[in-house]
Order: C-alpha cells, then sequence, then structure tokens
C-alpha cells in the first residue's frame, strides 16, 4: 500500500477521533448558553418638590364695570404684596388679565343675581422656593380678611407641586437598583446549585414621580425598576 495513503488515511481518523472528543463539550457550552435568568431591581426613594405653580383665584362682584377693574387692581396690590413680604420674588409673579363676565350679555343666564359683572382673577406664583409657598399656603385667610373672595378649584387651578432634580439622582438610583436584581440573580443561583455568570443584557426601566399621599403632594416617591438577565454556570 502507498505509504502516503496510508499516512493520509491516519491523520483522517485522529481527525475524527478529537473531533468526536470536542463535540460533546461543544455542545455543553452551546446549551449553557440557554441557561439565564431574569431578575428586577426597585429602588425607591422619597424627594422633597423643589418647584411649585400656585395659583391664587379670587372674583370680584359689582354693578360698575369701573369699580371692577378697580377693585381688581387693588387686590392684585394687595396679594403681591402678601407673596413678596412671604419671600417670593416680583419676577415670580404673574397676574393674569381678568376674565369679566355679564349677566345681562349672557343669553342663556337668568338676570336675578345681585350684582351684574363678575370676574375672575388669577394670580400665579412659579417659584423653587417651596417651603416659603407652603407658609403662606397657610396663611391665606389674611388674605380674605382683607375683602378677597378666594376660590379653590383643584380641577381648573391646581396646584402643581414638581421635582426637577432627578438627573442628580439618576445615577445612584440606578446602581442601587441594578445591585438588588444582582442579589436576587445570585439567591437564585444558589438556590439552583448554580454560579451567576455575565450579564445577558438588561434594561434600565423607566423613571416614575408621583405625590407620595394625596396630603403631602409637596413630597414625591421616586421609582425605578431594572430589568437584568445573567447567564448561570454550573
Amino acid at each position: 500500500m502507498d505509504k502516503g495513503k496510508m499516512l493520509s488515511g491516519l491523520f483522517v481518523m485522529v481527525g475524527l477521533i478529537v473531533l468526536g472528543l470536542m463535540i460533546p463539550n461543544a455542545v455543553s457550552r452551546y446549551r449553557s448558553f440557554d441557561r439565564v435568568v431574569n431578575v428586577k431591581g426597585l429602588c425607591e426613594k422619597e424627594v422633597k418638590a423643589d418647584k411649585v405653580i400656585w395659583p391664587i383665584v379670587y372674583r370680584v362682584m359689582s354693578d360698575d364695570i369701573t369699580s371692577v377693574y378697580n377693585q381688581t387692581d387693588t387686590y392684585n396690590e394687595i396679594i403681591s404684596d402678601f407673596l413678596e413680604k412671604g419671600g417670593i420674588e416680583d419676577s415670580e409673579i404673574t397676574i393674569a388679565v381678568p376674565a369679566v363676565s355679564d349677566k345681562y350679555a349672557n343669553e342663556y343666564g337668568s338676570n336675578d343675581r345681585p350684582y351684574r359683572y363678575i370676574a375672575k382673577n388669577v394670580v400665579t406664583i412659579c417659584t423653587d422656593n417651596v417651603d416659603a409657598v407652603l407658609d403662606l399656603m397657610s396663611k391665606q385667610s389674611e388674605l380674605m380678611k382683607k375683602g378677597l373672595v378666594i376660590v379653590g378649584n383643584d380641577w381648573e387651578n391646581p396646584v402643581e407641586f414638581k421635582y426637577e432634580g432627578l438627573n442628580d439622582i439618576k445615577p445612584a438610583m440606578i446602581e442601587e437598583a441594578t445591585q438588588n436584581a444582582r442579589e436576587a440573580a445570585e439567591k437564585f443561583a444558589k438556590d439552583s446549585g448554580s454560579r451567576l455568570g455575565k450579564i445577558k443584557n438588561a434594561n434600565q426601566g423607566t423613571f416614575t414621580i408621583e405625590n407620595r399621599d394625596s396630603n403631602t403632594p409637596y413630597i414625591k416617591k421616586v421609582r425605578v425598576v431594572t430589568s437584568v438577565t445573567y447567564y448561570l454556570k454550573n
């Protein structure tokens, strides 16, 4: 037999044997990539609102339109003075044009109301001095004692407390949520007799900001949930 053909056949045989030995290991490693655990990590934090929009709504009623506007100007000055003494800057106060209704011009209303003209007026405070606003809100009776008819309407003119410092706390919250997810994954791996591998994929999740409760809307609850998938190893 040709010696060269014999050696070629021998090499082929050895190669097949080696390949046969490697296949089970390769299959095992391939299947290990299918062994994963999906976990979620939660992080919640309570923060105080850092911005507030507070509309002060009041009405003026009279049978004389000039008297309505004069009284509106007087009340606007009273409110502005009240706010500035309480720590609100003039640049943080916006006075809207009054909305005046005339009962005689209203085809669908009745004319038996005691006053012909009713003006609705809105003075809006937009500031990051939340503490000053909370203090002033508790003292609104001082305005009422000066004759202002303050109107409360949470639907049309709600007080809005906001938190705009999210970017400052995002990194730490994501880190905590991810750590919580890893701890859950490690517990699962230990209970299943496995070891935790590398991250397959991760999703940061969406940050939500809500009122902690209906009584303290100036306290916000910030929440984020991260989703992480880890490989499992024997």
